[in-house]
């Protein structure tokens, strides 16, 4: 995209992180703007969080500042959170008067409430993206100072002011958006076969352990039905089932996929975490999706994020601890129901917001330029 003539160098800050579900729309976001405007853009994260790796391997400079979160889990940890906060301000305010910002925006995460704060305290226009159907803590205090606010789902004028509120999808990687990728392609590229049907089960770079379990458990019955396995189990759980790759051409396991253009290709049916960056991919590649939420989320989000497509009849839905004895039939049962995967699929592709980082970009630039 040609950049628009008549702007001048624009400064933007981008703060947020913490999980890829805040990082791939931040660079999908900062993507965008560099193709319509010259930019000059800096990142903030917090310490130690992914953004800090992540955001400098895509090109980005990113200053990191020591926040962290309320944890739940050991109280005792959260005595030194008002002092954290405290020097966070501290430092994001030594970051405005070096960097002085045209604009400011939030992806969610650690890091977006000290900044945005800081900004809607100088005046300068601030501008929020959630990816997910309820809000994270920041984005909600954040929001009625906001300039717009970016979202994904329906009904979100339930957490923010109506007239703040801009509908814009969630921004999703390029690879993804223009994948031309052909199935016997993809299928090749996993050293599977043409004419066997395949199911892509994921459960993040973590993996997920309900999900992993049940299909672990249900070996055998995926060799009775012939049915292919595109597997990524997680980073730590790669060599406990990797036992099941030997000497068998059904199953492609993997730690990680980095090459998920090639699985979606290659997918007949999916199974999935609803983290909102998940939800938001599968719609664009339309592919049938089997829902398996995780349940510790904030607020139970992901329960939510995959409700939103099975009130729609997009996709399915199996709660995790029903997954070990409910997953694999469900999956088994959608792979003989050709008709419900047309269904599923043109559903769910009803869903894709393909333009989503152009609009935010453009909505930005409108405010600022």
């Amino acid at each position: 995209m040609e950049q628009q003539q008549g702007y001048k160098m624009q400064k933007i800050l981008i703060a947020g992180g913490g999980t890829g579900g805040h990082i791939f729309p931040a660079l999908a976001i900062a993507k965008a703007l560099q193709k319509k405007v010259a930019t000059s853009l800096l990142f903030v994260g917090a310490k130690g969080k992914m953004e800090m790796e992540k955001i400098p391997q895509a090109g980005y400079k990113i200053i990191g500042i020591d926040i962290a979160g309320f944890n739940r889990t050991n109280l005792i940890k959260n005595i030194t959170l008002p002092f954290k906060l405290i020097k966070s301000f501290w430092q994001v305010n030594k970051i405005f008067n070096s960097y002085k910002p045209d604009a400011v925006i939030g992806v969610g995460g650690y890091s977006t409430y000290p900044v945005l704060r800081t900004a809607q305290r100088k005046g300068i226009p601030t501008f929020i993206h959630e990816s997910n159907s309820l809000p994270g803590k920041s984005n909600l205090l954040l929001g009625k100072r906001a300039t717009y606010i970016f979202v994904a789902f329906d009904g979100m004028e339930k957490y923010f002011p109506l007239n703040k509120i801009i509908f814009s999808g969630n921004p999703v990687r390029d690879d993804i958006i223009k994948n031309q990728v052909s199935k016997q392609d993809a299928l090749a590229y996993f050293q599977l076969l043409a004419y066997r049907p395949t199911v892509l089960v994921l459960g993040g770079s973590l993996g997920a352990k309900s999900i992993n379990q049940s299909i672990a458990k249900n070996i055998d019955l995926f060799i009775q039905k012939n049915v292919q396995l595109i597997w990524q189990t997680g980073k730590h759980n790669d060599q406990e089932y990797k036992k099941y790759f030997i000497n068998n051409q059904l199953f492609s396991i993997h730690p990680f996929i980095e090459k998920m253009d090639m699985a979606y290709a290659a997918a007949d049916v999916v199974v999935s975490r609803a983290g909102a960056m998940s939800v938001s991919e599968l719609c664009i590649v339309k592919k049938p999706v089997i829902f398996v939420p995780y349940p510790y989320a904030a607020e139970d989000h992901q329960t939510i994020n995959a409700a939103y497509l099975v009130q729609k009849n997009a996709a399915q839905l199996i709660k995790d601890a029903e997954a070990e004895n409910k997953l694999v039939p469900a999956i088994l049962n959608l792979l003989e129901n050709v008709e419900l995967q047309k269904e599923l699929s043109k559903n769910i592709a009803s869903m894709a917001h393909v333009h989503a980082a152009d609009l935010i970009a453009d909505k930005i630039l409108e405010i600022i330029k």
